[in-house]
């Protein structure tokens, strides 16, 4: 399979201050990778950082071969890369339906399959950004990036704050963007069992550095070691 994107020994951050330190991974076409990680340790700043939004001391991003580590964000985004960020960011004075169409762009998702992927935004639809839920905007803030079309979608933290029934909706549309209809994507989340269950391979990272990788379903099986790298203690 294709190397979607690839970090070749990067280390980025902000100002003088360094986050991520001469870190490596590579993502192939279609594939989704789970980052996961205590806090402060640089979760965020990688995607950050894919976005162009962070200062590249050293090392280099890939993208389909071609190297972007200089390319201003909306070089990326146009290439492809799709960004739900921390704060949602919906436009509260437009509608379901103008939030999704407004930024719009050619390929296969469109309002229709948004819509199948979450039904409680189609039944929204002519609600304004401001009247939703937490876990509407959040929905909202995914069918927004997918209307873009992108390659690659950075998922940042999508289930902070969310009721429990609301995580499992999400998270099992995560699923089916990512299995069924092959999306590549990245996912930074606190909750490292559902973030496993959402993606092929993962990453855990510590002070900026990658200290494991490899399939996310034998490290969700590895109780051990899920408590040593993140310290989560798995239900017996």
């Amino acid at each position: 399979m294709a190397e979607l994107l690839a970090f070749d020994g990067v280390s980025a951050g902000y100002g003088e201050a360094v986050v991520l330190d001469q870190l490596s991974l590579s993502l192939d076409e279609g594939k989704s990778l789970a980052i996961l990680g205590r806090n402060g340790v640089g979760k965020t700043t990688l995607l950050e950082t894919l976005m162009g939004n962070t200062r590249v001391m050293a090392g280099s991003l890939r993208w389909r071969g071609q190297n972007i580590t200089r390319w201003p964000s909306h070089h990326r985004v146009h290439a492809g890369l799709g960004w739900v960020p921390q704060e949602r960011e919906v436009f509260p004075s437009l509608t379901v339906a103008e939030n999704l169409s407004v930024v719009a762009r050619k390929g296969p998702w469109n309002l229709q399959r948004v819509y199948e992927l979450f039904p409680r935004l189609k039944e929204r639809a002519g609600n304004y950004g401001n009247q939703l839920s937490g876990g509407e905007q959040q929905m909202l803030a995914v069918g927004r990036a997918l209307m873009t079309n992108p390659s690659l979608l950075l998922l940042d933290e999508p289930m902070e704050g969310l009721a429990p029934i609301i995580v499992e909706e999400l998270a099992e549309a995560i699923r089916r963007m990512c299995t069924q209809q092959g999306l590549a994507s990245i996912v930074v989340e606190q909750h490292p069992v559902l973030t496993l269950s959402m993606t092929d391979q993962a990453i855990v990272l510590e002070r900026g550095v990658v200290v494991h990788q490899g399939a996310s379903r034998e490290l969700a099986q590895d109780a051990a070691l899920l408590e040593r790298l993140l310290g989560v203690e798995m239900a017996h």
